[in-house]
Order: structure tokens, then C-alpha cells, then sequence
């Protein structure tokens, strides 16, 4: 019995900021896998500095998410674009988010670049033909909905992609531009390996969570193919949590 859907990309194009490594990373092959060009983005200077990671297939550019400037030079690069996914961001190291730099420094990187990313590409995505429409995914995360003493920065920035994306749902329905955004929970990447190697953290997450593990990386690929396709051209505006059930619990 088999029951995998499979999508069909080919010809189109999409960006992925921050898919030289995690969940970007996983985002961008699933498309290169469904046949599209992707071009990745990532803060080295090379893809070949990503030795651990594999990018062939991918089109790598450096870009700093901060550098607005930079980011409207990428989009003057790009030929064209359908779908275009906010996934760089990062939070800070504990208790730098408590500073006024710090604070700044997490939403900038984690909210404002996204926007400035989408607008500096809205005339590439007006002029696609992707059926269903041109899509802007962002990606939010249960700190969108969860209070975090240690990241404040980062979690305001996440709650901020959820409004983003009914902001741009509403407004660019007009250009023929989608604009969601997806929450994981609790995935496994190299960026959370020390929690899973941890008892403490490791066993109190796998219990809170309905379906009793962690997260994979296919398991958001699937909701962003989805959401990016013909079979979501009436979905907008909206955020899909993949977090196995865990905001279920109390």
C-alpha cells in the first residue's frame, strides 16, 4: 500500500534564503527533487565551504540578511521566480535577545528580512505563471505561539511571520501571490542535536508530543510543497503547524 503524494515543479523557480543547511536545506531538495531550479542562499562565501552539506543541484549565492542592499541586488540577479521561501533566521545566543542591539539584531534578521526579501521580489513573482499562483512561504515556528524567556527577539520576529503572512495573503492576492507560512515543532537538524542528546530535554519533548517523536525534515517539506502547489491555489493567508500534536498538549 502506498499512499506519497508526489509534486511536479518542473520549470519553475524558486528561492530558498538560509537552504545551505537544517530545514532550508531540506526545503530546497525536495523542490530540486520535484524538478525546479533552486537557488539557495547562505551566509559563506562559497557552496563549497559547506563541506558537511550537499548542495549539488543547487544554485548558491552569499547573502547577509541583514544587508538590505544586498538583498535587492539578489533579486535584480534572479531571471524570473515563482515561489520565494523566508527561511534564514536564526536565534541569538541566550540572554543577548535581553539588549536592546540583541533584540534588534533577531528581529531584523528573523522578520524584517523576509519582508524586504518578498517586496524586492514581487515583480518576479507577479510575472509567474505557476499554476495556482506565485507563492511567499514563510517560516514561523511554536515560538510564534509560545512565550520564550531566553529569545525574545526571536519569538516577537515569529509571531510577526504569522501576520505577515495574512498581511501579504491579503494584499498580493491581487498580483496572483499566495502568501503562507509553515510552524514546525520540534525537528531534528544539526542546530537541535544537542537537545536530543540531552535526557532532560529529549524525553520531556517526546512526551508532550501526541505522536511521540521528533519531527524529520521531510515532515515540513511535504506541508511547503503542498502549500506552494496548484491543489493550495485556494489557501492563503494562512499557517500550517507540523509539530506532530505537541501545541495540543497543556
Amino acid at each position: 500500500m502506498n499512499n506519497t503524494a508526489s509534486f511536479d515543479y518542473s520549470g519553475s523557480r524558486v528561492l530558498v534564503t538560509g537552504g545551505s543547511s537544517g530545514i532550508g536545506h531540506g526545503i530546497a531538495r525536495a523542490f530540486a527533487a520535484a524538478g525546479a531550479r533552486v537557488v539557495v542562499t547562505g551566509t559563506r562565501e562559497s557552496a563549497r565551504d559547506y563541506g558537511d552539506v550537499d548542495l549539488s543541484g543547487l544554485e548558491y549565492k552569499t547573502l547577509q540578511m541583514r544587508d538590505l542592499e544586498a538583498i535587492k541586488a539578489l533579486a535584480r540577479q534572479l531571471d524570473g521566480l515563482d515561489i520565494l521561501i523566508n527561511n534564514a533566521g536564526a536565534s541569538l545566543t541566550a540572554g543577548d535577545e535581553w539588549t536592546h542591539e540583541g533584540f534588534s539584531a533577531a528581529v531584523e534578521l528573523n522578520l524584517v528580512s523576509g519582508y524586504h526579501m518578498a517586496r524586492a521580489c514581487l515583480d518576479h513573482l507577479t510575472q509567474s505563471q505557476l499554476p495556482g499562483g506565485a507563492s511567499v512561504i514563510g517560516i514561523a515556528s511554536l515560538a510564534s505561539f509560545f512565550a520564550n524567556d531566553m529569545v525574545p527577539g526571536y519569538g516577537a520576529a515569529k509571531a510577526g511571520v504569522v501576520q505577515l503572512a495574512k498581511s501579504l495573503g491579503l494584499s498580493w492576492a491581487k498580483h496572483g501571490i499566495r502568501a503562507n507560512a509553515v510552524a514546525p515543532g520540534m525537528v531534528a537538524t544539526r542546530m537541535t542535536r544537542h537537545m536530543q542528546d540531552m535526557p532532560e530535554y529529549n524525553d520531556a519533548i517526546v512526551a508532550r508530543t501526541p505522536l511521540q517523536r521528533w519531527g524529520v525534515p521531510d515532515d515540513v517539506n511535504g506541508a511547503v510543497l503542498f502549500l506552494c502547489s496548484a491543489q493550495a491555489a485556494f489557501i492563503t493567508g494562512q499557517t500550517l503547524i507540523v509539530d506532530g500534536g505537541y501545541t495540543l498538549s497543556v
